[in-house]
Formats: C-alpha cells, sequence, structure tokens
C-alpha cells in the first residue's frame, strides 16, 4: 500500500483519538478506503475489540486484503457471517481484535447477551449517508450507547449528494449515530488542494466529434428528454422548477419524482406515470448511444417498438380492469423519435435493389482500349503522393477485405458506422507504443544512466471503462482490429460478425413466426423476458439483452446438423490460440453474438402509426432481404465459409499447433493492455500494483481523475501521462460537468448547515421513566389501585423478522425485544395475541402460494387472538390501490392449466378476472372468524398500535412462546442431536407431538433408560410412559404381550 499523503495524516491526526466519535465526509476519489485501513491497523490490538459495521462484502474482502499488506496479519480481520456459529460468534468476541459483523448479526447477538457490549472499544460504520431511523445501524448505535458509554463510535462517507436532500439532513445523521463532531473534507479544501496540485499528471484531453448520424440521434433524444421533462412540470402533483435538463441524466432524478409521487401513486393519471418511465426509458437511450455499437442500439430501438406496441395492444383489450401503468408513450409519436430509428438503422444497413450480374462478353464496352481514369487508382495514388495526402489502398491490397461476404442478403448494403472514439482509441495506443520505444531509446543512450538503476513505475497501458460491456467491446475491436482498412473501417470484421449474428437471429425469429404467433409473442418466447418490463427496467447495459453465447441454448427451431456444428464450433473455439490483448473465448453452445436479441421484433399491424411514422419505418428494417437470406451460411463461421466456398484457405488461421510457442507466455508490460471497469476505491489499488505510466480514460470519470490525483502525489519521481476521452457537446460531456457542480454544491450546504446546526442533547434510553414501571394489573385489586411492575414491557419478535425496520421502532419506542426463533407467528405480544406481519408484496406473494392460509391456521390453533398486521410503507400511498403494480413471483399451485383456447374474442377475456386482494381478505376472515386485520400505514404506526395492545396485559414468557408449535415442526431443533432423536422416536409411547418435550427433560437416552417407572409416567403420562418403561428393561416381547 503506498504511503499516506500529508492530507490523510491530517484527517487521520483529527480522527484517531479512541475517546472521540466523529462523523467524516470525504469526496469521492481521495483515498478514503486508505484512511479507514490505517484508522483498523492503529486499533488493531487483542485487548481491543473493533467491529467493523455495515460493509458489503466485496469490502470485507479488500479491506481485509490491504491491512494483510499492511501487516495486520494475526489474526486481521475476522468476517462474522450468517454461516458462522453462536458459540463461535462468542469465541470471536472474546479474543478481541478486528471483527466485521453484518447488521442483522450484530442486533441479534447484542439484544442477547452474546457480545459482551461493555467490552467494545468502538464502532467504524462506512455507508454513513445511509442511515436513517429505520436502519439497523441506529438500532445498533441505541443498543450500544444504552450499555457503553466511553466507547467510540466513527463513521464515514464519501457520497455527499445523499446527505443533502430533506430539512437538516446532516443533523439526522448525527443524531441517529449520536454525534457531535463532523469533518468535512471536499476536493477544494486547501490542505487537499495543496498537496495534489504540487504534482500533477500529464493529461491530453481528447474531445472527439460525433459521426452526423449520431448527432441527429443525440439532438433527437435530447429534444424528447426536454419535451418530457416540460411536460412533467406541468404536472400538478410535482414541484420541478428548479430542475434543468442535466439533472435528468442521473439515476437519482428518478428517485426524486417517485418520492413525491409515491404517496399519491394510486391518485397520478396514466399520463404523468409514462412520463416518468419515458424520462428513464431516453436516459438510458442516450448512453446507449455512446456507448453500444451500431447493431446493439438499432436493437434496442426495435425493442423498445416492439414493448411499446404490446403495451397499446394490451390496452386496448382491457375494458373492465383499468391499468394505468400501461399505455403508448408520447414521445414515439413525434418527429424526433422517427429520426432516432431511421438514423439507427442507417448506421447498420440500407436497402439496395439487386443487381444481376452480366457475363463479361456482354458487359464488354464498344472501344474497350479507352483507359478507365475513374478506376485507375495507381494514377491517383501518384496525385495524392504530389498533394502530400495519403495513398489509397490498391484493389488488389483491398480485394480480400472488399469482398462481399456470401451470407450477405442481396438487398442489404452494410454500412455498419464505428463509434468515433475506436479509431481514436487505437490511434492513442499506437502513440503510447512509440513512446514507450522512444523512452526506451532515451534510456539506453543516456549518458547519465547508471546500470542496476531501479525503474518507476511499468509500461502496462491502464484503460478504464465505464461497465464490463464496453471493456468486452473494446477487447474485441482490438482483437479484430484490421489496420490495412481506412480509418473509420478498422473494425470491420468485428462489425461484420456481429451483422451475421444479427441476421441470424432475424431469419431464425421470422421462421418461428411464419409457425404461428405474432412478434412481440415469439421474442418473449426466445427470451424469457416480459416486453413490458424493458420500458420500466432500470438495467442498463447490453447484460439484460444479450443472445447467442449469452443464451442457455434454445436451439429448439434448429436441426440436429445445426445442433451438431453448434458442438463442434464450440470445442475449436475452445482450442484456439488466445490472440495478444484479446479475452479469452466463450465456448458455450449457441450462436455467438453481442446483440440484444428481443430487439428484433417487426411491428407489423399498428393501426395507431402512419406509413412515415417511427414504427412503420422500422418495421422496413429486413423484411426485403431475409426473403433470400441462407440460414446455413449464416452458422458457418468465416473459416468454414472459405474452406467450402472460397477455395484455398488462409492456412495461417488454420495451424495453431506450430504457432503455441509464439502467441502464448508472458507478455513484456510494453505489449500489455489492460482494460478494466471503474470501480470503488479497489482502483487504488490497482494503480498501486500496476504503477503504470501510460492511462486511458475511455470515458470521463471524476473520481477515477482523483484517485490518478492521488496516484501522481504518491510517487512523484513516476512520469505519468493520462489520455482524458469524452465525445464533445455530448451528454456524456454535460454529465461530467454536471456531476462537479452538483458535489460542489453539496459540500458547500454542509459546510453551511455545520455552521448554522444546534448540537442535540440525547436521552439516556436506559433510564426508564418511573411512569413506564406503574401498570394497572386488575381493576379487582383494590379498586384498581396502581401497582409496580419491575418487569419491563417486552415483545418476542422472530428472527427473521429483523430484516424489517419495524424491531428497531420498538426498541425506539422503550419496549424491551427478545429475538427468538418462532415457528407460530412473527410478533408475541402478550400470551393471547400472536401477530403476522405482511408487507403489501409479502401479502400479494402469500395468497399465490397459500402461505398465509397455513400462518392463520397455526395462529388460531394456538392462540385465542390471533392477528394479522398488514403494514405499509412509508411515504407511500395507504391504499390497495397500489397493488396493481405488484408483480407477485411466487408460483402458482395451480397444477392443471385451462385446457380451453381462446379465439381471439375480447369478450373472453372480460368474463372472468382472478379475484382481486380485498376479495381474498374476505375469504381469510370466513375461513377463520377470530382472525383479527390491523391496517397499519407505517411502521410508526406499528409501533404505536403495539403499545396500545399491550396496555393492562401480561408479559409472554419466550420459553412458551418458542415451544408453540415446535411439534408440529419436524425441522425444529434439528442438527442438535439427530442421532439420539431418531433414537427417542423408535421408542414406544413417546410420538413426534411429545419428543421435544422428552428432549428438553432429559440429558441424554441413558439418563431415560435409567429412570424409574414413575419419573418415566411423570414425562410421559400413565399409559405411554409404561409403554416405554416396559420396552427399556423388558424387552419388545414383553412389551408386544
Amino acid at each position: 500500500m503506498s504511503t499516506l499523503l500529508p492530507f490523510h495524516s491530517s484527517i487521520l491526526n483529527e480522527i484517531h483519538d479512541p475517546a472521540t466519535s466523529d462523523l467524516v465526509v470525504v469526496a469521492r476519489g481521495l483515498g478514503l478506503r486508505r484512511i479507514i485501513c490505517t484508522l483498523l491497523k492503529i486499533y488493531d490490538s487483542p485487548q481491543n475489540l473493533v467491529l467493523l459495521v455495515n460493509a458489503t462484502q466485496e469490502e470485507e474482502t479488500e479491506i481485509g486484503e490491504e491491512l494483510g499488506i499492511m501487516g495486520c496479519r494475526k489474526p486481521g480481520l475476522r468476517v462474522v457471517g450468517y454461516e458462522t456459529g453462536s458459540r463461535d460468534r462468542q469465541d470471536l468476541y472474546k479474543k478481541g481484535g478486528l471483527l466485521s459483523v453484518t447488521s442483522r448479526i450484530l442486533v441479534v447477538d447484542m439484544l442477547q447477551k452474546d457480545i459482551p457490549i461493555d467490552l467494545i472499544t468502538g464502532i467504524m460504520v462506512l455507508h454513513a449517508e445511509k442511515i436513517s431511523p429505520l436502519h439497523l445501524v441506529s438500532f445498533i448505535t441505541r443498543i450500544y450507547r444504552e450499555n457503553n458509554k466511553t466507547g467510540f463510535l466513527k463513521a464515514f462517507t464519501d457520497q455527499p449528494e445523499h446527505i443533502t436532500s430533506g430539512l437538516q439532513p446532516l443533523k439526522n445523521v448525527m443524531k441517529e449515530l449520536q454525534l457531535r463532531r463532523v469533518h468535512i473534507y471536499p476536493r477544494f479544501h486547501q490542505n487537499i488542494k495543496d498537496t495534489l496540485e504540487r504534482r500533477r499528471a500529464d493529461v491530453i484531453e481528447l474531445s472527439q466529434d460525433m459521426t452526423p448520424a449520431m448527432e441527429d440521434i443525440h439532438g433527437a433524444i435530447v429534444q424528447c428528454m426536454n419535451s418530457t421533462l416540460a411536460e412533467l412540470r406541468r404536472s400538478k402533483d410535482l414541484d420541478l422548477e428548479g430542475i434543468s435538463l442535466p439533472a435528468a441524466y442521473f439515476s437519482s432524478f428518478d428517485h426524486t419524482v417517485r418520492k413525491q409521487l409515491d404517496p399519491i401513486w394510486h391518485k397520478v393519471g396514466a399520463t404523468t406515470k409514462a412520463l416518468v418511465r419515458d424520462l428513464g426509458v431516453l436516459r438510458r437511450l442516450v448512453g446507449y448511444l455512446l456507448t453500444y455499437d451500431a447493431l446493439q442500439f438499432h436493437s434496442f430501438c426495435q425493442l423498445l417498438i416492439a414493448a411499446s406496441n404490446e403495451s397499446s395492444s394490451s390496452t386496448t383489450k382491457i375494458t373492465t380492469n383499468k391499468d394505468t401503468s400501461l399505455g403508448k408513450s408520447q414521445w414515439m409519436f413525434t418527429d424526433a423519435a422517427n429520426i432516432i430509428f431511421e438514423r439507427a438503422k442507417q448506421r447498420c444497413f440500407l436497402t439496395i435493389t439487386p443487381v444481376k450480374e452480366a457475363t463479361p462478353a456482354s458487359n464488354m464496352a464498344p472501344n474497350a482500349n479507352v483507359i478507365d481514369l475513374v478506376d485507375d487508382d495507381e494514377g491517383w495514388n501518384a496525385i495524392y503522393e504530389l498533394e502530400g495526402r495519403t495513398p489509397l489502398p490498391t484493389r488488389n491490397q483491398s480485394a480480400k477485405s472488399d469482398k462481399r461476404p456470401p451470407w450477405l442478403p442481396p438487398t442489404m448494403r452494410p454500412v455498419l458506422e464505428e463509434l468515433p472514439k475506436w479509431s481514436l482509441f487505437a490511434e492513442i495506443l499506437e502513440e503510447i507504443e512509440y513512446e514507450i520505444l522512444r523512452m526506451e531509446n532515451d534510456a539506453l543512450t543516456s549518458r547519465g544512466k547508471t546500470l542496476g538503476a531501479p525503474e518507476i513505475g511499468t509500461n502496462t497501458t491502464l484503460v478504464m471503462c465505464s461497465s464490463v460491456a464496453t471493456c468486452n467491446l473494446l477487447t474485441e475491436y482490438l482483437d479484430k482490429m484490421d489496420n490495412k482498412r481506412p480509418k473509420g473501417e478498422w473494425g470491420r470484421r468485428m462489425m461484420l460478425k456481429k451483422l451475421k449474428n444479427w441476421l441470424w437471429w432475424e431469419q431464425k425469429k421470422k421462421m418461428l413466426i411464419e409457425k404461428g404467433g405474432n412478434a412481440a409473442a415469439t421474442v418473449a418466447t426466445l427470451n424469457g423476458i416480459n416486453m413490458n418490463q424493458v420500458l420500466t427496467s432500470d438495467a442498463g447495459g447490453s447484460g439484460a439483452f444479450m443472445m447467442g453465447d449469452e443464451q442457455d441454448g434454445n436451439d429448439d427451431g434448429l436441426s440436429e446438423a445445426l445442433k451438431k456444428k453448434d458442438r463442434d464450433k464450440a470445442q475449436k473455439q475452445a482450442s484456439r490460440r488466445r490472440v495478444r490483448g484479446a479475452a479469452p473465448v466463450n465456448a458455450v453452445g449457441g450462436r455467438g453474438s453481442t446483440v440484444p436479441p428481443a430487439a428484433q421484433a417487426s411491428t407489423s399491424g399498428n393501426p395507431n402509426v402512419n406509413d412515415e411514422g417511427a414504427p412503420a419505418a422500422a418495421e422496413r428494417a429486413a423484411d426485403d432481404f431475409f426473403k433470400d437470406a441462407d440460414m446455413e451460411l449464416l452458422t458457418m463461421d468465416d473459416d468454414e465459409i472459405q474452406l467450402n466456398f472460397g477455395g484455398a484457405a488462409d492456412t495461417t488461421q488454420l495451424t495453431f499447433a506450430t504457432e503455441f510457442d509464439q502467441h502464448y507466455g508472458l507478455l513484456p508490460p510494453a505489449q500489455t493492455v489492460l482494460i478494466r471497469a471503474y470501480s470503488d476505491d479497489s482502483d487504488d489499488r490497482v494503480l498501486d500494483e500496476l504503477k503504470p505510466r501510460f492511462i486511458v480514460m475511455f470515458e470521463p470519470c471524476m473520481e477515477f481523475v482523483r484517485r490518478v490525483e492521488v496516484y501522481k502525489s504518491s510517487n512523484p519521481g513516476l512520469a505519468v501521462r493520462v489520455y482524458h476521452m469524452v465525445y464533445s457537446n455530448s451528454c456524456e460531456e454535460h454529465k461530467y460537468l454536471a456531476g462537479i457542480r452538483r458535489e460542489k454544491d453539496s459540500f458547500e450546504r454542509l459546510i453551511k448547515e455545520r455552521g448554522s446546526m444546534l448540537l442535540p442533547i440525547y436521552d439516556d434510553h436506559s433510564r426508564i421513566d418511573s411512569d413506564a414501571l406503574i401498570q394497572t394489573i386488575s381493576s379487582r385489586i383494590a379498586g384498581g389501585r396502581r401497582e409496580l411492575s419491575t418487569a419491563p414491557s417486552q415483545v418476542i419478535v422472530d428472527m427473521r423478522e429483523f430484516h424489517s425496520t419495524l424491531p428497531s421502532l420498538l426498541h425506539a419506542a422503550k419496549l424491551l425485544v427478545i429475538p427468538a426463533t418462532l415457528t407460530v407467528g412473527d410478533y408475541i405480544l402478550t400470551p393471547e395475541i400472536c401477530v403476522e406481519r405482511k408487507s403489501l408484496s409479502d401479502l400479494v406473494s402469500s395468497f399465490s402460494s397459500g402461505r398465509l392460509y397455513t400462518q392463520c391456521e397455526r395462529m388460531s390453533v394456538h392462540y385465542k387472538t390471533p392477528v394479522l398486521l398488514i403494514e405499509f410503507e412509508e411515504d407511500k400511498a395507504f391504499s390497495l390501490e397500489i397493488v396493481s403494480d405488484l408483480k407477485s413471483y411466487a408460483k402458482t399451485t395451480n397444477r392443471y392449466s385451462p385446457k380451453k383456447k381462446t379465439t381471439g374474442n375480447p369478450s373472453e377475456h372480460d368474463a372472468y378476472s382472478s379475484p382481486t386482494i380485498q376479495s381474498k381478505i374476505v375469504l381469510l376472515t370466513l375461513s377463520f372468524p377470530r382472525l383479527r386485520i390491523i391496517w397499519s400505514s407505517s411502521p410508526y404506526a406499528t409501533a404505536e398500535i403495539f403499545n396500545d395492545l399491550k396496555k393492562d396485559r401480561p408479559e409472554p414468557e419466550p420459553s412458551k412462546a418458542i415451544a408453540i408449535g415446535a411439534e408440529e415442526d419436524p425441522n425444529v431443533g434439528a442438527g442438535i442431536n439427530a442421532a439420539a432423536e431418531e433414537l427417542l422416536r423408535s421408542f414406544p409411547g413417546i410420538t413426534p407431538k411429545n419428543v421435544k418435550h422428552v428432549m428438553s427433560k432429559v440429558n441424554n437416552v441413558r439418563e431415560l433408560c435409567e429412570m424409574d417407572i414413575v419419573q418415566v409416567q411423570g414425562i410421559l403420562g400413565a399409559e405411554p410412559g409404561k409403554a416405554c418403561y416396559d420396552f427399556l428393561h423388558k424387552g419388545e416381547a414383553n412389551w408386544r404381550k
């Protein structure tokens, strides 16, 4: 791990004191993990017990590895997870040291006294921006401060934007963590500014222009976003006056809009819902324009059209059930949408009229001796050389590359426009290669060079991208790059392969459509996805719409010969050599491609769009040339086509064994290009380990720019050159600049709030008011006099319920929360009241699976007052009308599907509709008359309801609550001693209902055998006890008599 910078040391000097508790807010990219690891190393000691809370699994692994590099190896950071048993956790707590614990396990261990809270040295909380009254860390903080007043609590965050929403957000976070000190370190902090600007890297900013087609599409998408945002501003339900278009480029904009609409979501019209959805779709679309290749982007556009057409057709069939979430997007009716879809198609291919080839004799001109200067390549090249221009490749040189592939339909002329950044990226790598050679030559010829002098840094080129999909695309581009072609066509070989895979997919889909069914249903069948999810899904990247190698081998429409060819091709790909700079080839069955499959649905039969509309234009994409496409040619790779149709094959591509030594082995750093996606603080470790001299930022990232600044300042003798690539006048540039402004404004708000913030005074929750101890036990005792009850008011909570926020609020309401493994119910309030809590989504899935009926049946058997609690979320609509927006993922219990086939008459669909949630609740109350239903608007209201239900009632006993229903569940207590339990079950008189009772009375089987008949009958009863005793002491023969 690299050395600490001066501002790192100043931060540690401020917060390292274990007598203080602090909140630290640091700008992203400045090395927050380095500060945390150094602080953990300071506290690493067997005499200390320091807990790391709210860390992800990846962060736990990376922090543990960095602590090992720093020397904390015995034992280092130990992770306490769900696989760690209760006794093992107790042993780890007693040994001390550094422990990373999940929030749920730590809460349960604190409540059960498995961890000595008074011996905890301190707690370090990550992601402090997520802390709220409903968070488990708030629950941990309250329990921690009730039992430990001297330990420290230090919270860290590098997301200042998340602490600037609402009224006094910084104060709320500090209140939940019970902190009184906050340290804010933005990028413009004087110490940080002086440290990072003392040594700067050599930054080359490259502003790349988009192609004309991309500019048209980009302008059209921005126009649609502006119009959609203007329509949203007209809505009476939203307050978006101060929000401009750059704010809509971030995913947090959707959260802001939904936060305003959630309380009234069931009252919001279909138009407003569609506008909110469309804004997210357009944001992803403008991002895909700059990251997807032309075929992928065209496929996604077709996917949007198919999904929109399916939604429109669904709304025309629905007459009784008014689903307001369906409907066609308004922006797709505009002229800008027509430009988007038309230009997306023109970037891929053009439809032409096929020209028949004539014989050479008939095609010969009358005067064949005339020289054609237009096709005289040598003459034009001579003129270009005189003018200083680059000569064009001759026909002999480009004959192979310009040859029309045999699988290409005659009516298609491929355009296959490449992203402009690709060729710029190749030129940068070439420049870096020349620079490395120049540096090596200068080092060898330098007079002052001393032998054996250590070199700082490596010549490995580090390329950073925004996603893994972009990394794979660049890797494939470098693998198949053809430098012999003119600039802008270096990736032609890769694009032709993608086009062939796209044609194969379209042809396969067309075959399935001809067998029966519409385009949308075929797309859903091929991909296993719901077309409506495309409009609402926020899963960016090509991973959600991959086909071919990424599919599970859905080859139902292929013959056995083609399937065999797939397997042979996969085996051959697995044995091929790996080209330098390329990624390993996936040897998976199926047709390989990176084109989104579901986007290929044709959208015929849309009466709402005229012939010149955008969906109608997209319909004419491939129908004209698919009739001449050869399916067998599309299934062959380039080597097979050349062997079968091209005569002599290029044997250099087939002889792999003879070139093994040349292409395998360790590559020198000068020939190594590492392509990696932007990540979190682990990028700092990558930079520190590789120590690259050349860094290419394929896409802008504010955080990584700061990481490079820290990397350069930590290595003052290293010459670092950074190539910063960005599309000029694009959303990529605007989003990058808007992100810098957002963070700067957030830090300014935090600094201003800290200057005027009143420090809170925290109550002592361990001191219970005297009135809370006085309860009215019974009105018959001396006229209802008030007596002192020493037992605190308690609630028994099932272990699985600690995933929710309700146990934390119950504890905040001064109720004693007792965690236990319950078989019946989720919350036991009194010996007679059992509560089963259901959120709205859980209620829908429980009704679908039938689980709720079983739960209510168990509660009705064992408790006098079974209660079903239906709990709604905070700041959301308190209405069952929002159930239509929920999706149930439970499996259906119906074993037989309806065999009646519909004839297409809309009246058939309207005759029957599934029962509503209200009717299911009515049937549930009719089946269980003693069942009580409580409607709660939020977890806060639930805590108040529980307090009211517990007034003047006795407290529940945990042992009895755990035992209730345990005899009905064979899995309860399993794993304690399975062999002994199985032996007890085989004894006469011992049944599954009383085996748990017997195990609680005796320690082992030997003790049961040594008891007399009176003791055995005292446990099992008269008859079962006599049968068991006779079997143990007189043998099975006498017992049968």
